[in-house]
């Protein structure tokens, strides 16, 4: 059983192969929010790019979140500015439209939140476009060579750093997946391509070489529970 996570798996989620149907999507937006919740992902954001914030003592920033899904964590984001007394200007870049149509619509209460169309693998924005680039739960979708890819369009539109949180492929994260998900996850993509999430994703040592390979500088990747990995870097 432990020799399938000694690598990762590249078998396709049916969220990247288009089997679902428009209602099983719909579904699969509002229960992904609360399995993030579940899972650990709001709890790395403010221990990454929320901290680093906090520490360059900024007032006011720009952040940009790639493949951003319903844009939960630009939600996370804004609300932490308004309590903390800052302005932020926050974009969240999804290549599916209806994903892109949500992210407006799950943050009309949050007018600093806005969201474009486009491809991780080539950013339709300037270089140092935003002070940080993030992106969550995403680059396990994508083969070695285009993780490299979209780690260095993140590097060419951000000024200061670049977080990446994903899933980290560990047996126990599977089992507990593949047990207690099956209890209460009733969306068929997220009880399928979840598991399959986890076998897709990577080990510390593989994202910090990935990193490497992209060009970045002060990688830093740690563990934060439950079962995930948050790789913070330097662009420049």
């Amino acid at each position: 059983m432990f020799d399938r996570f000694k690598r990762r798996s590249y078998k396709l989620e049916h969220i990247d192969t288009g089997n679902y149907t428009a209602a099983e999507y719909e579904d699969c937006i509002g229960e992904l929010q609360l399995v993030n919740r579940w899972m650990g992902d709001a709890h790395a954001l403010k221990r990454t790019l929320l901290e680093e914030v906090d520490s360059a003592r900024l007032k006011d920033f720009s952040v940009l979140d790639v493949g951003a899904g319903s844009g939960e964590l630009l939600r996370v984001t804004a609300t932490w500015a308004r309590e903390t007394s800052r302005t932020v200007r926050a974009v969240g870049l999804e290549l599916n439209e209806r994903s892109a149509a949500a992210i407006l619509e799950e943050s009309h209460k949050f007018p600093e939140i806005t969201s474009v169309r486009g491809d991780a693998l080539s950013l339709p924005f300037a270089e140092r476009d935003f002070d940080y680039v993030i992106c969550s739960l995403f680059t396990h979708h994508f083969v070695e060579e285009q993780v490299v890819q979209i780690l260095r369009e993140m590097k060419r539109v951000a000024r200061r750093r670049i977080i990446v949180i994903d899933l980290h492929r560990h047996p126990v994260a599977y089992l507990l997946y593949t047990t207690l998900g099956k209890l209460v996850l009733k969306n068929r993509l997220l009880r399928h391509d979840g598991a399959l999430s986890i076998l897709r994703s990577f080990k510390a040592e593989e994202l910090f070489e990935l990193a490497k390979r992209a060009g970045l500088r002060d990688v830093d990747v740690s563990r934060h529970f439950p079962y995930r990995l948050a790789l913070n870097a330097q662009t420049t």
